[in-house]
């Protein structure tokens, strides 16, 4: 028993239910052609029943004439033998009439039996198609589904995979600039050739400093905040101090001298007046 329901279970998994109703619908085709064939050897067997019978009704018709013509001639011994073979013939003509009768019959059963077994097979063709397209559109359904499953459980595998490289290129981003810094500094040799001693990277940084002061003066100047304003500043307080102190020396000689012309002393703190 436990034998039995494994194997079915192993056969429904392997079986495929549009091939098996197609391999149904082709045996009850190939039934239906039996009984086609089957009515037409009936046809063929009824028509050579009637052949014969129409072959001994001449034979009949012939003895028959013989007969008369014997009796004309006087040869009523002649006459008696035509109408004794004629009525051996006559026997056989009624026994294949009989024959034909039953033919006839079965060819008809037949052909009923066909047409009958012509409409099923039809209807099954029919119904094979419906369950075959209902089949076929529910296993679309079912490998859709599996197939969304598949995409699901991909889609967390994709992630894993596009973190993993995500970190991986952000330790090689971190690792290139390492061994950058290291080539800057000097810690590393750059077997290339292409490396810098520490000379000229002090005067590339020096000329990048000069660089940027000029562009930062080149700014200031275009806001009217560099050393262009500086000069002009400049001048008009050593104008000033100038003038300032012409005017500081005219008075000390107004005030230093008086009308005897002898020297203003000075001021010192501490002194009386």
């Amino acid at each position: 028993m436990i034998f039995k329901s494994k194997a079915n279970r192993a056969l429904d998994s392997v079986e495929d239910p549009r091939e098996t109703l197609d391999y149904s619908y082709q045996k009850q085709l190939e039934l239906l052609q039996k009984v086609r064939r089957g009515v037409a050897d009936v046809a063929t067997s009824r028509k050579r029943v009637e052949l014969q019978v129409q072959q001994l009704e001449q034979q009949s018709g012939k003895l028959e004439t013989q007969s008369r013509q014997a009796l004309q001639q006087g040869r009523e011994d002649l006459a008696r033998e035509a109408l004794t073979r004629r009525s051996g013939l006559q026997s056989q003509i009624d026994g294949l009439r009989q024959q034909h009768e039953q033919l006839q019959g079965e060819e008809q059963k037949l052909t009923l039996a066909a047409q009958r077994l012509q409409a099923k097979v039809d209807s099954f063709r029919t119904r094979k198609e419906t369950i075959k397209a209902t089949y076929t559109a529910a296993q679309a359904q079912t490998q859709i589904s599996e197939a969304f499953s598949g995409i699901s459980e991909e889609m967390g595998d994709v992630g894993m995979a596009v973190q993993r490289a995500e970190d991986k290129t952000a330790e090689m981003q971190a690792r290139a600039g390492a061994v950058d810094e290291l080539l800057e500094s000097g810690a590393l040799d750059d077997v290339s050739g292409t490396s810098k001693d520490d000379i000229q990277s002090e005067l590339d940084r020096m000329a990048s400093s000069s660089g940027v002061e000029l562009e930062l003066e080149r700014m200031k100047q275009e806001l009217g905040q560099g050393s262009a304003a500086a000069p002009q500043i400049e001048k008009g307080d050593s104008s000033g101090s100038q003038s300032g102190a012409g005017n500081t020396g005219g008075s000390a000689g107004a005030n230093g001298s008086s009308a005897d012309g002898s020297q203003t002393q000075p001021y010192r703190q501490g002194e009386g007046a």
